[in-house]
């Protein structure tokens, strides 16, 4: 993790952090505890220099960060601050994140649905609270904890500690807005449809519910009247024929941005979270209806 600080000027940090940790009874520390203690330092002034990097991914938290930014450096950039400092502003900023993200899990909670299917169930029910039980923000903020197995359609590789689970309850926010949408039973058959054992898949559950709704508004049958049949797919199979790929692509991602508008309450946030994912389900759509060469 980069920053603009100096070793010598984090050394200080890192040994007032240390004689925290051992209850102020020494800054002696064995070589792997110094080198957490180290990235613990790192990651909090990495939280108050990267700011818009770390909360890409959830506008709220960075439209607050911004606004701490402004108060805090009032004229001295942040990168001018003494390292203790930054260090202390990060770590508060850290423990902010946590306590907004805990929140966030709370209230989505109470409603949450997910289709008996065990890997979004084990991640998000059974183990984010584990999270917020073991995370140590002063001492392992970097820490992750988790392996979060539920794979949500944003890449979170770069995210760690509390950046990554914000980000991940975040996609989980936006998932459950899109899946209310529907009626329970509409979601079971198209997951069923899809995988006959999805309570045991490891895969996005939204996904395939996007992709049935994408088959429908490019074949034109309403949700209400089932799967697309013989007729609906020889349409399809004319379209994929007549237009080029991108004229395609465009033609859906303005299609289903309307139907997110219309249907889901909040076109933006949830096609933005969707946009990725467009072009795949309009390939495999490409391949079902016999136009391989999508």
């Amino acid at each position: 993790m980069k920053t603009d600080y100096e070793m010598e000027e984090l050394v200080p940090v890192v040994s007032g952090l240390a004689e925290r940790y051992t209850g102020g009874e020494s800054t002696s520390v064995t070589y792997e505890k110094a080198q957490q203690l180290m990235e613990a330092v790192l990651y909090c002034i990495h939280e108050l220099e990267q700011p818009a990097e770390h909360d890409a991914e959830n506008p709220e938290l960075k439209a607050d960060n911004k606004a701490e930014k402004n108060s805090v450096s009032a004229g001295k950039p942040i990168e001018k601050m003494p390292a203790q400092q930054a260090y202390r502003l990060g770590l508060d900023r850290v423990k902010e994140k946590t306590e907004k993200t805990l929140r966030r899990y709370n209230e989505l909670l109470p409603g949450f649905v997910y289709f008996e299917n065990r890997c979004l169930y084990d991640t998000f029910v059974k183990g984010l609270p584990r999270f917020f039980r073991w995370y140590h923000i002063e001492f392992d903020p970097q820490n992750t904890i988790l392996t979060l197995d539920y794979p949500v359609l944003r890449d979170l590789s770069a995210f760690t500690g509390i950046d990554k689970i914000a980000a991940f309850t975040d996609c989980i926010r936006l998932e459950q807005m899109f899946l209310k949408s529907f009626p329970e039973d509409y979601v079971r058959n198209v997951l069923a449809s899809y995988d006959s054992s999805y309570p045991a898949m490891v895969e996005n559950i939204c996904e395939p519910v996007a992709g049935d709704v994408v088959c429908h508004i490019m074949t034109g049958k309403p949700l209400s009247e089932g799967k697309p049949g013989k007729e609906e797919m020889i349409r399809l199979r004319q379209l994929f024929r007549k237009k080029h790929a991108e004229d395609i692509i465009e033609q859906l991602q303005q299609a289903f941005r309307q139907f997110l508008a219309d249907y889901c309450g909040d076109s933006v946030e949830l096609y933005t979270y969707f946009a990725k994912s467009i072009r795949g389900i309009t390939a495999r759509l490409a391949v079902m209806a016999g136009q391989v060469d999508f």
